[in-house]
């Protein structure tokens, strides 16, 4: 097999939040890479940078309904959503919440008291609670519900991804709604089909939807602001077990020759061989580093724990050469910005979602796939019938358990930043949250 994919959310509203917004939290075909491989220079893949660590853990702050995002309850739910924010504009919005340190149980002051203000606007605390300048237990409680719905980890502290969250104005969070309106709108009166897979970038989250019903959510890490993960629409072909991992020419650029600037044994030490046109492996010793040499030829990367991809990748037919797959470093999916990779996505529990995907493949249920994983070969297994996959931009929309939910503006899709600063706020377009 080769690794290129081919060418391939009123005041009854407003009393639902009160208890809304806490809902939001949480045939086979085997072989061994051939040579076709060496036709791989425009594959599009990842490659484990700085920001790739340790192993850690990751958080569950999705929502537990079963309602797919792309769907008309969805679509529904943000529209009440929309009525809700724009009643809030119309009535001034939120006040900002000064800067400072963090707040978290027992702190004290004015701060607090600004919190207390702008988390009752939105309803995660409880107005009738009065006001006190006491950072308690209910405010806790509301930080958490304020946190889960925006998509970080609801810890009940408030610290700068926090803050930031806050002080988005409510005409931005408005204007954020309609825009996603459109978005959700245009694929919930399409035929998605009755098995997909739905990557939210701006969510950084993957969903299986089957029957019309969420099967199960996966916490994700999508593309960089200058490595952005596509809109796509693809089909789902192939699971790769140990897989090969090619260096796209990009990344070679970017990455591969400024590491073999600064340590020569960096391709040995990671087990990347250099290949020519001809299919033979040269020494690193014998490419000119210091020149654009380097990017006439292929690097591949042999299976592994240190291999990029882990030990899965979900091969998808798509025009940008992008597809998920596992990961050696886990602790990225414990961030509350998960936005580090080269335009694939990582997905945490990969293994879950392949065993979903290969359910009609007879003998391949999870204990199988563990043991030919630990076996070290390449083996790819086809996904019959092909599953279709989205990869869509949807940063707000109401849920069906009642909260309105936001994420990041990774990318300025939706023109956040300008009218954020424009409003006096804070700008999120143009990258990741300073945790």
């Amino acid at each position: 097999m080769t690794e290129r994919p081919s060418d391939f959310g009123a005041a009854t509203r407003r009393d639902a939040l009160k208890l809304g917004l806490g809902a939001a939290a949480a045939g086979l075909a085997a072989s061994t890479a051939s040579a076709q491989e060496m036709n791989l220079f425009s594959a599009q893949a990842e490659w484990k940078d700085r920001y790739d660590a340790s192993s850690g853990a990751a958080a569950t702050r999705t929502s537990a309904s079963r309602t797919p995002t792309l769907s008309p309850q969805t679509a529904q739910a943000t529209e009440q959503a929309i009525a809700e924010y724009s009643d809030l504009v119309s009535r001034g919005g939120w006040d900002t919440v000064p800067n400072g340190p963090r707040m978290k149980l027992g702190s004290a002051g004015e701060r607090v008291v600004a919190l207390r203000r702008r988390l009752m606007v939105t309803r995660d605390l409880d107005p009738n609670l009065g006001m006190s300048s006491t950072f308690d237990s209910y405010v806790e409680g509301a930080v958490r519900r304020f946190q889960a719905r925006h998509g970080l980890i609801p810890v009940g502290v408030v610290g700068d991804d926090t803050m930031q969250s806050l002080n988005i104005p409510a005409q931005t969070r408005l204007r954020q709604l309609e825009t996603n309106l459109v978005r959700i709108r245009t694929m919930a009166n399409s035929n998605l089909g009755d098995r997909y897979v739905l990557a939210n970038i701006p969510a950084a989250e993957v969903e299986t939807v089957e029957g019309g019903q969420v099967a199960a959510r996966y916490t994700a890490v999508v593309g960089k602001v200058d490595r952005a993960s596509p809109v796509l629409d693809a089909k789902i072909l192939q699971v790769n077990l140990n897989p090969t991992w090619t260096v796209p020419a990009s990344i070679v650029r970017k990455d591969l020759i400024p590491q073999m600037q600064k340590d020569p044994q960096y391709l040995t030490k990671k087990n990347i061989h250099i290949i020519d046109k001809s299919g033979a492996e040269i020494p690193p010793e014998q490419v000119n580093w210091n020149s654009d040499e380097a990017t006439n030829y292929m690097y591949r990367q042999d299976p592994g724990e240190d291999n990029s991809m882990g030990t899965v990748r979900i091969n998808m037919q798509n025009q940008h050469g992008v597809y998920m797959h596992d990961t050696p470093s886990k602790n990225l999916f414990g961030e509350n910005t998960r936005f580090h990779s080269s335009g694939c996505i990582r997905i945490q529990n990969v293994k879950e979602l392949c065993t979903w995907l290969l359910r009609n493949q007879p003998n391949w249920d999870r204990r199988s796939l563990d043991a030919a994983i630990k076996t070290g070969d390449r083996i790819d297994i086809q996904v019959t019938p092909a599953v279709p996959v989205y990869w869509r931009y949807i940063s707000g929309w109401g849920a069906a358990d009642g909260s309105v939910q936001f994420r990041e503006d990774i990318y300025g899709q939706d023109g956040t930043g300008e009218l954020a600063m424009a409003d006096g706020g804070a700008s999120q377009a143009t990258g990741a949250v300073q945790r």
